[in-house]
């Protein structure tokens, strides 16, 4: 990881704890208007041991089936703060920690599921993290990811690319990011599921290690 990418890391950082008391309000307003059932969508196809790369306020604790045991990594205290509370009531048996996801904290194929929503728009360097969450899955684990990216409509992609010129310098996030080019493009993954609705504004996909 770069020395700028570090500085922008540490800045988003800071500017993530702020936004940890708003993130629900906020959040829940798009999952209801425009992503949809994508947390449960997503959860539901997680099983064995899973980790949540950017768990945030804990958001999906809900939507995961009681069976599995989950691990999740936030970069912000403050976040993680917040899910930690909520996974007392809801998922007492969650580990969760501070971690970043360039550098995940975890052996090779230490998971049969990796998750990771509406967060790799703000990831510094998107392809580290993914190199990183295909390293600790197992051979045949899933890869679930989701997220807002590009419009299939022109129109709204000049203007998620002026959008940007506020949101990627204030927050780091990037609204033109399609991390499933990524995924098709990584020969250890086959993509399984993809669903891409809203103006093609959101995308989620099932894809197994093998």
């Amino acid at each position: 990881m770069s020395a700028e990418s570090h500085q922008h890391l540490d800045r988003w950082h800071r500017y993530w704890n702020k936004q940890a008391a708003s993130h629900d309000k906020h959040m829940t307003l798009l999952d209801r208007v425009l992503f949809r059932d994508t947390r449960s969508w997503v959860c539901s196809r997680a099983s064995g041991q899973v980790l949540e790369v950017a768990i945030g306020t804990g958001l999906n604790l809900d939507h995961y089936p009681p069976q599995v045991e989950l691990t999740g990594i936030e970069l912000s205290e403050e976040m993680l703060s917040r899910a930690t509370a909520k996974a007392q009531i809801v998922r007492p048996d969650a580990d969760l920690r501070l971690g970043n996801a360039h550098e995940l904290e975890f052996a090779d194929a230490s998971f049969d599921t990796v998750v990771c929503t509406f967060s790799l728009c703000a990831i510094p360097e998107p392809d580290i993290a993914l190199a990183e969450m295909v390293r600790v899955l197992r051979p045949g684990g899933m890869l679930l990811l989701a997220d807002h990216v590009p419009s299939s409509y022109r129109p709204v992609r000049w203007l998620q690319k002026l959008a940007e010129m506020v949101s990627i310098p204030v927050g780091g996030e990037h609204l033109l990011r399609r991390p499933s080019l990524t995924v098709g493009g990584n020969s250890s993954l086959a993509v399984r599921e993809i669903e891409r609705f809203g103006l093609g504004l959101v995308e989620r996909s099932r894809n197994e290690k093998i």
